[in-house]
């Protein structure tokens, strides 16, 4: 048998195909470790702040406290959006969030000093801008659409900070901070996802960094990818009390439905990040005065136990949408603050995609109609 008869395997969704090495992140299935350019995410996610992890993706090493300086100075003179972006935002106020941050990302590229310029450093300089710029963009659309003006930066806070006080007008507590600080580090990268993939294809192609962010941001708005988070909010809502969960979960698995946040394309057993989200909504809960919600997760989780064996467990996106529910945030920005937070992962995938690039060009076996002839209109 030659090597033309070999019978010709699909791996649908490309599930189990490597197709690049990369440096960026690690991800243990079985074990449920994943790791950002070998520091564990446990680490990460107690230890360090979003502005040093965005660095070390970007950069590929922890700053020290002269760079992390320089680096967060860089971020909040970024957060700034040209005029013409703003009137884009107000011209498709009425679109879904997620629309107008893939339009506006677009748009912005108009309006980079380093547009033309595919160097490793310009790309990196473009990727902080982004991720200055992206709650920017969501939290001048949120007041927009309600017709009010949208709320200036404040220099004197981080960056998690600064994207409460821009969304809700008001200081954020330390711990309601150093949570929404703790998600943007969980959700900064992970692979090569639906849309980080989709932003190395973009790059094969030796198309800039903003193309590549853009058609990112498109395929994280599909729910199959981004969309758990609302999706949850929106269950424990429907179920009310946590004394009903139980009889949910029941029904939806009669009906053989998937309970949202729970299973994971990669992990086998629990998601890693889950366990900081948790601990995280738990505490944010008791402190707005809001216990029911966790109470709720809490036995979603419970009456899901028995199917954990199978490697159906609990993700980080069941909990993170309740953080942003007990911040009064609109659930059609659960998928926008996702996104915001996997700027830095999506640059550092593409500046390894730049630096030993190839098109990216997978084969579809064809399994259409045998050899036609072809037939003039009049005749057919």
């Amino acid at each position: 048998m030659t090597e033309q008869d070999q019978p010709i395997k699909i791996h649908r969704g490309l599930k189990d195909v490597y197709f690049e090495r990369s440096g960026t992140s690690s991800i243990d299935g079985k074990a449920g470790e994943l790791r950002y350019r070998g520091y564990s995410i446990h680490d990460l996610a107690a230890r360090s702040s979003f502005e040093e992890t965005a660095f070390l993706l970007l950069h590929g090493e922890l700053p020290d406290r002269v760079m992390l300086d320089r680096f967060e100075g860089e971020l909040k003179k970024a957060r700034t959006l040209p005029a013409a972006v703003l009137e884009i935002i107000e011209r498709i106020k009425a679109a879904h969030p997620m629309d107008v941050l893939r339009t506006c990302i677009s748009a912005l590229s108009a309006f980079d000093p380093d547009c033309a310029d595919k160097s490793r450093e310009a790309n990196i300089r473009k990727g902080m801008r982004l991720t200055a710029q992206a709650p920017m963009v969501v939290c001048a659309h949120h007041h927009i659409r309600k017709h009010q003006a949208p709320i200036p930066p404040d220099a004197s806070l981080g960056h998690a900070a600064n994207f409460l006080w821009m969304l809700k007008g008001e200081r954020p507590t330390p711990e309601s901070a150093r949570l929404m600080d703790t998600d943007f580090v969980l959700h900064a990268e992970h692979g090569s996802n639906a849309s980080s993939f989709t932003a190395r294809v973009v790059i094969g192609t030796d198309a800039d960094l903003h193309a590549a962010v853009t058609a990112a941001v498109a395929a994280l708005s599909g729910p199959a990818h981004g969309g758990a988070a609302e999706d949850v909010m929106k269950m424990a809502i429907e179920i009310g009390e946590p004394e009903k969960a139980a009889a949910y979960v029941a029904q939806k698995r009669r009906n053989k439905e998937p309970v949202t946040g729970f299973g994971h394309r990669v992990y086998r057993t629990e998601d890693p990040r889950a366990r900081h989200m948790r601990a995280g909504v738990e505490r944010l809960s008791k402190e707005m005065g809001q216990p029911k919600w966790f109470a709720i997760l809490q036995a979603v989780v419970a009456a899901m136990g028995p199917y954990a064996r199978h490697g159906v467990n609990v993700n980080v996106d069941f909990y993170s949408g309740a953080i942003y529910y007990l911040h009064a945030i609109p659930q059609d920005l659960f998928v926008p603050i996702f996104a915001m937070g996997r700027v830095p992962g999506w640059t550092a995938q593409c500046v390894e995609q730049y630096a030993n690039n190839i098109l990216i060009r997978p084969l579809t076996l064809y399994d259409g109609p045998e050899a036609r002839t072809y037939v003039p209109i009049e005749r057919r």
